[in-house]
């Protein structure tokens, strides 16, 4: 079972992502302002549960590498701290052009409950962004001497998008109202990519200087 600090970890990174103005919150509000609130609940559910399926796809794919290589955990950890590292400066520098932007729905096509659960999923299956996020996201918060790397990888994999469902889920039902509210306060965009770069590149330091 991954530490405590570890899952603490995975959750503020996932948290910090998901609650960034996006592409998964800018389809969300598409579903839900374009058709209705169940169908905007329908796209975060597909999203979450495409997210469930890639990291666990992912988490077992680099279980079967460091079981063949397992110098791989180590190198991996750097990569992958280097890149939350760089994802957080990409925030923060990006965050004046994204308070800048504006939060618009795109239109689209009436579908059922269950066509909006498998468009997310696959939505969320074939982007290539995610799988990379996983394949250098994950092995830095694998360690040695506290269990299996298998179930690591698979717990804390299964955890990364289900700290998106919260604010998927807040954007579904608050739909244009949550809109018109990011768009009139850009002062709070801006604060929140600050925020979020920074928790970024402090969970990435930690994992190697403990800083908590």
């Amino acid at each position: 079972m991954p530490e405590v600090s570890t899952i603490l970890a995975v959750m503020f990174a996932g948290f910090a992502l998901s609650a960034t103005p996006g592409p998964s919150m800018l389809y969300v509000l598409s579903h839900t302002v374009g058709q209705n609130r169940a169908a905007g609940l329908a796209s975060a559910i597909g999203l979450a549960l495409g997210g469930v399926i890639l990291a666990l796809a992912t988490a077992l794919g680099l279980a079967a590498v460091f079981a063949q290589f397992g110098w791989m955990v180590v190198a991996l950890r750097y990569v992958g701290s280097a890149y939350l590292i760089w994802l957080g400066i990409g925030m923060i520098r990006g965050a004046q052009a994204s308070a800048s932007m504006t939060l618009l729905a795109h239109q689209v096509v009436p579908k059922s409950f269950a066509a909006i659960v498998r468009q997310g999923i696959l939505v969320e299956l074939l982007n290539p962004k995610t799988v990379l996020f996983f394949a250098l996201f994950l092995p830095p918060f694998v360690k040695e001497g506290i269990g299996s790397v298998h179930f690591q990888l698979l717990f804390l994999g299964a955890l990364v998008p289900l700290t998106a469902v919260p604010s998927d889920v807040c954007v579904a039902y608050m739909g244009g109202a949550l809109a018109k509210t990011v768009n009139d306060n850009r002062a709070a965009r801006l604060g929140m990519a600050w925020f979020g770069g920074l928790v970024l590149i402090a969970i990435a330091i930690n994992l190697h200087v403990r800083l908590l």
